[in-house]
């Protein structure tokens, strides 16, 4: 089942990461160790389960302090944002957008998180089509995103 897999989900530019996948339905899922249950696995969620380890793994984030797919409102809209990280106090300290490796990211990408982050305030955004990453640390006080090689690693 595990070569399926892979044969279906594409290599993606994070460090290899171990997964529990299981198939129901003719459909095989993927564990997310955040929401503790099984997704079914898509283009996207495979990316956001990359990005979900590379936080823990590479980023040092507590699991406690991940959040993935949950509801906001922006303008009046319900959206779903892919993945929080927060401080221990609850602020808010970093947004990802992820999208399928399908899907370019351009401008529109960025401004969908930066509508996101309008009501989210966070200090880091990355967004990611598990190809390529871009990282941006908030300037509030000059109203831009100011673009990282990296985030920074999770410091208490």
């Amino acid at each position: 089942m595990i070569f399926l897999i892979f044969a279906d989900m594409q290599p993606l530019n994070f460090p290899a990461y171990q997964f529990r996948f299981k198939s129901s339905e003719n459909k095989v899922q993927i564990f997310d160790p955040i929401r503790k249950k099984f997704i079914q696995l898509q283009p996207e969620e495979w990316v956001r389960q990359h990005v979900v380890s590379f936080l823990i793994t590479e980023k040092n984030y507590p699991k406690s302090l991940i959040n993935v797919e949950k509801e906001l409102l922006v303008n009046n809209l319900k959206r779903r944002y892919d993945v929080l990280g927060y401080y221990p106090d609850g602020r808010i300290h970093l947004v990802v957008e992820c999208k399928a490796p399908s899907i370019k990211i351009t401008q529109e990408t960025f401004d969908q998180i930066a509508r996101y982050n309008l009501s989210l305030k966070a200090d880091y955004l990355m967004v990611t089509n598990g190809l390529q990453h871009y990282f941006c640390k908030m300037d509030y006080e000059q109203e831009k995103y100011v673009f990282l090689k990296d985030i920074p690693s999770y410091m208490l």
